[in-house]
């Protein structure tokens, strides 16, 4: 059964249309990878260094890259290719993304990660345990990239990806959790970086379940940032940390993947913002694609025992946070809070068509103490 439309998250847009958005897009490590590869290859099949690389996409777009560096010698070559992120505030930006090309003896593609590119530990991202974090999609457009210098069908090509301080990258990443150790992973499904994280984000969340439903748990606990993860590990101490995930701005997607998966249940914590977002049937819960409804709030603080006075001092509300200070100075905080989240677990289990449970907790604007609930916590 499909999600009702009013539940539906917004699909990405599928073209690359750089210049007719507001942000400046910019290009996963993927496609950097394989823009380096690509650049490498003719290096060491031609001998010419060219300053650019004209790079395939997985949506079927191409990319002209700038090249920074070369470096050929007997048998092998490197090239670097530095990621733009455009004005996405990706960790990985300015990274150097660096392909090492050797011959091979057997014809094909024979990909593995260097320095900075980590090493799967654990069962579910879809890839070999021990093998470098390159998903699948990058690898393809490695192999894509290559294959239009040489034909590996008769030739054999070594590549090696890595990226020099990818490690240190990596501790500000989820990758630990999700059993990457020792660098970034290669990721991206489109090859283009759209501002506000949505593709490496996005990607990172699916990872993560996939992660958590490998290693047999069950139990999905869904926050959308530091904040609230911390407030819900203190509200689930028993959990194991991999049931964790911070959704960001992408609940539909991590719904959508938990029911793939078959788990059983999810939780959703989050402050009022969030909250009155997906209260109101909003997936993508990002500031530029959707707005805070004061009206709702307004029908929840009637519903809650406000006068009318109160009800129409937070019609007004300039924020949902400013919503949440009118209910706490008019003592409608948990009768209001507890209304908000139940209605957001309805609207996330109808999602969910029924396939897992979905409870929902709200926090303060510290993420300090649970303040409302769908029914399944006492504050």
């Amino acid at each position: 059964m499909s999600e009702p439309p009013e539940l539906r998250e917004p699909e990405l847009p599928r073209t690359a249309r750089v210049r007719t958005v507001a942000l400046r897009t910019g290009w996963t490590t993927g496609t950097c990878a394989a823009a380096a590869a690509k650049a490498a290859c003719t290096a060491l099949s031609t001998g010419t260094t060219p300053p650019t690389v004209d790079t395939p996409l997985p949506t079927g777009d191409r990319v002209v890259l700038p090249v920074d560096s070369y470096a050929v010698r007997a048998g092998a070559a490197s090239a670097v290719v530095v990621k733009d992120a455009g004005d996405d505030p990706d960790v990985t930006h300015g990274a150097r993304l660096t392909a090492t090309v050797r011959w091979a003896e057997h014809p094909g593609l024979e990909l593995d990660g260097g320095v900075g590119v980590g090493v799967v530990t654990k069962p579910g991202l879809g890839l070999d345990v021990g093998g470098p974090a390159i998903n699948p999609v990058p690898r393809q457009q490695i192999r894509t990239a290559v294959g239009e210098v040489v034909d590996l069908t008769t030739v054999g090509v070594g590549v090696v990806i890595s990226v020099p301080d990818g490690e240190r990258m990596a501790r500000k990443t989820t990758n630990a959790r999700l059993g990457i150790l020792g660098g970034i992973s290669i990721l991206g499904t489109t090859g283009i970086v759209r501002p506000f994280s949505t593709e490496s984000w996005r990607s990172s969340v699916v990872q993560a379940i996939a992660v958590m439903a490998a290693q047999g748990e069950r139990t999905l606990v869904l926050s959308t940032g530091g904040r609230t993860e911390q407030a819900a590990m203190r509200l689930l101490p028993d959990l194991p940390e991999v049931c964790f995930v911070e959704v960001g701005d992408f609940t539909g997607s991590a719904l959508r993947e938990a029911r793939a998966r078959g788990l059983s249940e999810a939780v959703f914590v989050g402050m009022v913002g969030k909250l009155t977002k997906l209260a109101a049937g909003v997936l993508m819960t990002h500031y530029t694609r959707s707005k805070v409804d004061p009206g709702l709030l307004a029908a929840i603080t009637a519903d809650a025992g406000g006068d009318g006075d109160c009800v129409a001092e937070v019609s007004a509300a300039n924020t949902a946070r400013h919503a949440y200070e009118m209910w706490e100075a008019a003592g409608l905080l948990r009768p209001a809070g507890d209304l908000l989240c139940r209605r957001v677990a309805d609207n996330l289990n109808r999602f969910a068509d029924g396939k897992l449970s979905v409870d929902v907790a709200m926090v303060d604007p510290d993420g300090r103490r649970l303040v409302a609930s769908s029914g399944r916590w006492q504050p």
